[in-house]
């Protein structure tokens, strides 16, 4: 399948080095891993950040059409750090070079004419008027396309009003369990289930599937009629960065192959595990080394 992926392209910064991140990116190149086609719609600051980020970008074998240089804001940049409980902390100044991202409409068109199945979606990049803007440009023009919203919230990057407004646009929402209750509080959702918030979730928003990761226990999905819970893969972790996004990119193909949570659950817990068990947002792997998952 086609997905059209939107949001910022940063480099992770942790413990002094510099990885090439941000969710859309890790994402896309982990779909493209998977067998699809991603388009990544971004921006990158003119300066050595931004070009050492499009000669990775373009290695890791994505197409940098729709990857804009700006100017105006330096290339984007995430502060991680790590609690004594493992728990990340992210510092993301703004305005950043993916801020700048401006579609003309002859872009958008360009993005149509490849008829993406998917638009991926996550919450960072639309805290602009403009990144809200643009999203809803790409909705209008892909009409057909199924729109995946991995929520990722992190502190100071989003309103209320504005994840309420993107869980109404979405058709897939992923989220984790903090997030779970987040989102529960602002729509007012049950949580007695993590069952039960997807079918109300659904209910309000229109959703045809959604999925809660719960770290090393695992995950939930629920695709619009049934429900599973599958349980995670032990694994000796190198670091957590980027293993969501992986997650992530495994739902989506588990759920556009149709298979039954269950199976999707088992292989998206799979893909995340190993992500996990190395180094880095995007480490190498490929999808020999997660086949014992396949259904």
């Amino acid at each position: 399948y086609h997905v059209a992926v939107i949001g910022e392209i940063l480099w992770d910064l942790i413990d002094g080095s510099a990885r090439l991140g941000g969710a859309p990116l890790n994402f896309a190149v982990h779909s493209m891993r998977l067998g699809h086609v991603s388009t990544l719609i971004s921006a990158l600051g003119r300066d050595e950040l931004g070009s050492r980020a499009r000669l990775a970008i373009e290695s890791y074998g994505l197409n940098t059409r729709f990857v804009q240089t700006t100017a105006r804001f330096s290339t984007g940049t995430a502060t991680v750090d790590f609690s004594p409980n493992g728990r990340k902390s992210f510092r993301i100044p703004r305005p950043a070079g993916f801020d700048a991202l401006h579609l003309s409409d002859d872009e958008v068109r360009g993005v149509a004419a490849g008829m993406p199945r998917w638009l991926y979606y996550g919450t960072l990049f639309m805290r602009t008027p403009q990144g809200m803007q643009t999203l809803r440009r790409l909705i209008s023009a892909l009409p057909k396309a199924k729109k995946f919203y991995d929520i990722n919230l992190r502190p100071e990057s989003y309103t209320p009003e504005l994840v309420l407004d993107l869980l109404g646009l979405a058709d897939v929402v992923k989220l984790n369990e903090p997030e779970m209750e987040c989102v529960a509080d602002l729509a007012g959702l049950p949580i007695r289930t993590m069952e039960a918030f997807c079918r109300a979730g659904a209910a309000r928003f229109g959703w045809s599937a959604a999925c809660v990761t719960l770290g090393a226990r695992g995950c939930a999905v629920w695709d619009g009629e049934d429900y599973a819970e599958s349980q995670g893969y032990e694994v000796e972790v190198a670091d957590t960065v980027g293993a969501g996004d992986g997650f992530a990119a495994a739902l989506l193909h588990g759920l556009a192959q149709g298979w039954r949570p269950g199976e999707i659950g088992a292989f998206a817990n799979r893909v995340g595990a190993l992500i996990a068990s190395r180094p880095g947002a995007i480490p190498d792997w490929d999808l020999n080394e997660v086949c014992g998952a396949l259904p």
